[in-house]
């Protein structure tokens, strides 16, 4: 299902049928500019393709089947149009995508940014088609290093039901002599990804069952005929590239809609998974088992059509081609992190931040041998999770850092966001599983440890009337404005009884009703806070004002009615404070 110029039948199963009319269907209410014949298309976009795959008659994707679910109808931020369709899952749930696979996105994207600047290939277009492929990775389904934990593997196109498309690889990348199989999380098939892989994760291999791999070889595809993502004629010439289908075409729009609304990460291997498939009800063909084992990274790519295999003069049909002779593989000497044999914290400090500030902290983790010894020129994943938007120096969730010669690797400083309490993140060994290390961080609320009234004016008022001036308190924080701290203002009884006076001045809430504590302000951009207005009630006498907030800010106003021509006493009233 992947990447090229193909178009993928949609069986002609029903339930097919009624998937694909619910697709058009919403798409026909949720995405941009997906009506038209010519599907945005220029019309000179099929005269420069390059590299086409010979192989499959023109359709690179060989009519390999794809997962057909539509976008929740209750979307990180739903549009009041969303009412066709039936997905399988409601809410923000289908939002969170597998860490290392929004990473892998993010990165190819980042790339092109880079490579192919006039291209504007959003991430988001490559999770709308990693979804509708493979189902983010079977929801995130890979190791630290972004491969998929077992092959990802269309069916063989055999011509059952699909496309024919007999061996172009030998069985290296599909483990199938006889027939192609489309391969990994973007599902290209073998003699495209011949000449589209990419190298994505710089380990020196072009794997197209590797998450950061598949994710660039994507956005390069995408983007080989100088199309413009930005527009849209150049998304959907690009899509329909992909696969020639104007359903294929509906279903990633609607989940590119869908994602630029919001995502998150989820750790790996907690993604949902869809349920239905553009092949549901067709006819299945058991795949033969390899007679080897499959090479993960062959050691050629076939940039042509093999030679038609030989036939047996009077057979009428084709003999299988033998395979070549394997050569030996030469022993090797275990990389860096295959002699890892577990992860260890190398002195982190407890991790706290303020909200918006950064960490004074950074985590630093060691990897060491079974004996103890330190390795150096390992590659450490660091990923955050939890409910939170703090992230690393950079804006990203996700770190790769490598390990020194003492065997530590330090994470890049992170960054609190504006939601408090804790998340985690959790380490591993790129390519290599080993016991892990996580940790525990914790973002607090903005403070300010001192507050000052901005003016001087005796706050003073007769019974039931309105105090003219209004109070405004200054937060600061080590010196420097507090900007956006809570904060919290009480009437008390006494300067030693923070309890909430019944007697006395008052704000007004929204109804008008007298109300002696508010909750829930906050000071602006320069630290500053304008309190609401104060009224009297018939009660006389001295009383006290108190504002508070987080990091042991205080500020105490006092606040005195007297009839007119009379004075209040210098304290408080029995009356006020009782």
């Amino acid at each position: 299902m992947a990447a090229h110029i193909g178009r993928r039948l949609r069986k002609g199963a029903a339930s097919t049928a009624v998937a694909a009319a619910a697709v058009a269907a919403l798409s026909a209410s949720q995405a941009p500019g997906a009506a038209g014949d010519d599907h945005g298309r220029p019309a000179s976009a099929g005269s420069s393709s390059p590299a086409p795959d010979a192989a499959s008659g023109g359709d690179a994707t060989g009519n390999s089947p794809y997962y057909t679910d539509l976008p929740p109808l209750k979307s990180p931020n739903p549009s009041p149009s969303s009412t066709v369709g039936d997905p399988v899952a409601r809410g923000e749930a289908e939002a969170g995508i597998p860490a290392t696979v929004l990473d892998a996105y993010k990165k190819a994207e980042a790339e092109l940014r880079s490579s192919k600047p006039g291209c504007n290939l959003p991430w988001q277009l490559l999770a709308a088609i990693g979804k509708v492929e493979s189902g983010q990775a079977r929801g995130g389904r890979v190791d630290a290093d972004g491969t998929t934990i077992g092959r990802i593997l269309g069916p063989q196109l055999d011509g059952n039901g699909f496309a024919l498309i007999k061996d172009t690889d030998h069985g290296a990348y599909d483990g199938n002599s006889h027939y192609d199989q489309a391969i990994g999380p973007m599902q290209f098939i073998p003699s495209t990804w011949a000449w589209a892989g990419r190298d994505g994760n710089a380990d020196g291999e072009a794997d197209p069952n590797n998450v950061y791999d598949a994710a660039l070889a994507a956005g390069h595809y995408l983007c080989r005929n100088d199309w413009d993502m930005s527009t849209d004629a150049g998304l959907h010439s690009a899509i329909l590239s992909y696969n020639n289908s104007q359903d294929y075409l509906n279903l990633v729009l609607n989940w590119l809609q869908y994602y630029r609304k919001g995502t998150h990460s989820v750790p790996d291997g907690t993604g949902g998974v869809p349920s239905h498939r553009s092949d549901d009800g067709a006819p299945r063909t058991h795949t033969p088992a390899p007679s080897s084992p499959p090479a993960t990274n062959p050691g050629h790519k076939p940039d042509h059509k093999p030679d038609p295999k030989p036939t047996r003069p009077g057979s009428g049909g084709e003999s299988p081609e033998p395979q070549p002779p394997k050569p030996p593989v030469p022993p090797t000497q275990p990389t860096p992190s295959e002699t890892v044999d577990h992860l260890e914290d190398a002195g982190t400090a407890q991790l706290t931040a303020m909200a918006g500030e950064a960490f004074g902290q950074r985590i630093g983790t060691r990897a060491e041998t079974k004996a103890g010894a330190a390795v150096a020129k390992v590659r450490i994943r660091f990923t955050i999770t939890g409910d939170t938007d703090a992230t690393f120096a950079g804006g990203e969730n996700v770190a790769t850092v490598a390990t020194d010669a003492k065997g530590v690797a330090l994470a890049p400083a992170l960054q609190a966001g504006e939601k408090t309490g804790d998340f985690k993140i959790t380490t591993a060994v790129v390519g290599h599983q080993v016991k892990s290390v996580g940790y525990t961080a914790t973002v607090t609320p903005r403070a300010a440890d001192t507050l000052t009234r901005t003016g001087d004016t005796a706050m003073t008022c007769t019974p039931g009337g309105e105090f003219a001036e209004k109070i405004q308190v200054k937060a600061t924080y080590k010196g420097a404005a507090a900007d956006r701290v809570a904060a919290t203002a009480t009437l008390i009884k006494a300067a030693d009884d923070a309890t909430e006076n019944d007697k006395g001045p008052y704000f007004k809430d929204a109804d008008g009703k007298a109300v002696r504590t508010l909750t829930g302000l906050q000071t602006d951009a320069e630290g500053r806070l304008t309190l609401p207005a104060l009224y009297a009630d018939d009660t006389t006498g001295t009383f006290l004002l108190r504002v508070t907030t987080p990091g042991g800010g205080t500020v105490t106003v006092e606040l005195k009615v007297a009839a007119a021509g009379a004075s209040a006493d210098p304290s408080p009233s029995p009356s006020a404070t009782s």
